[in-house]
C-alpha cells in the first residue's frame, strides 16, 4: 500500500508519541497485564487507522470533456441551486461532499482546463456539514477553465477536526482531470459548482469514488 506524501511526518509523530506512552503504562505498572496488553492493542488500532488515512488507492479513470467527476471521496450531501458570490455572482448548481475521517482525503481535479482563479481563505472550523461552514470556513476556492471555456468551481473545506489544507495548484497551471491537486487532513467537505443546465448524474447520499464518480455532464 503506497503512502501520501502528507501523512509520513504524522505517522512518524503517531508512532513516538504511541511507544512512549507504552512504555509509560508499562513502567508504572510492570505487574499488570491486561492493561498493557489493551494500551498495545488500542496503539496498533490508532496507527491502522491514521495509515490508512493517508492511503493512495489506485484507480482506474477514463477522462471526458464533458463529464465532472467527483473531487474527492465521500458521500453527497447537497444538490441545490445556489447564488455564487466568490467568482460568478449569479446562481449555479452546488454540489456538496462531506468527507469522513475514514475517507481517503486526496483532493483530484473535477475536469481538464487552466486555473482562471485561485484563492486561499483563512476562516472558522464549523463541522463540515454545517450550512455556513462553504463561506465561514478556512478553504480554499479554484476555478478551472475547460476547452470548451466553461468555469468550474471548486472548494476544498476544513472541518471541525480537518485544519491543514494543501493544494498544489496555482492560476495559470493548465491541470488534467483526475489528477491530484491537494489534500485535506482529517474530516472535511468539498463544494462544486455547476452550470444550471449541466444534467446531475448523482443523488443526496451517493457515495463517490474520487476521480471516477461522474457528478455531472455538460451541455
Amino acid at each position: 500500500m503506497r503512502l501520501h506524501k502528507e501523512g509520513y511526518t504524522i505517522i512518524l509523530i503517531t508512532i513516538i508519541v504511541l511507544v512512549l506512552i507504552n512504555l509509560g503504562i508499562n513502567y508504572l505498572l510492570p505487574d499488570g497485564y491486561w492493561i498493557p496488553m489493551l494500551a498495545i492493542i488500542g496503539s496498533i488500532f490508532v496507527l491502522l487507522l491514521v495509515v490508512q488515512f493517508f492511503r493512495v488507492p489506485t484507480r482506474v479513470v477514463h477522462k471526458s470533456d464533458r463529464q465532472i467527476v467527483a473531487p474527492c471521496d465521500g458521500k453527497v450531501v447537497v444538490i441545490e441551486e445556489v447564488v455564487e458570490t466568490e467568482y460568478f455572482n449569479g446562481p449555479r448548481r452546488q454540489i456538496s461532499i462531506f468527507m469522513s475521517p475514514l475517507n481517503v482525503h486526496i483532493n483530484w481535479n473535477p475536469v481538464s482546463g487552466v486555473v482562471q482563479y485561485f484563492k486561499y481563505h483563512a476562516g472558522l472550523y464549523l463541522v463540515a456539514w454545517h450550512p455556513k461552514s462553504s463561506t465561514d470556513n478556512e478553504r480554499t476556492t479554484v476555478v478551472i477553465r475547460t476547452l470548451e471555456g466553461i468555469d468550474i468551481l471548486f472548494r476544498q473545506i476544513a472541518g471541525a477536526a480537518a485544519r491543514r489544507i494543501r493544494w498544489y495548484v496555482k492560476e495559470g497551471d493548465k491541470v488534467e482531470q483526475s489528477t491530484e491537486m491537494g489534500f485535506i487532513k482529517f474530516g472535511s467537505r468539498v463544494d462544486i459548482f455547476v452550470p444550471l443546465d449541466a444534467e446531475i448524474k448523482v443523488n443526496l447520499q451517493d457515495k463517490t469514488v474520487g476521480s471516477v464518480t461522474v457528478l455531472a455532464e455538460l451541455k
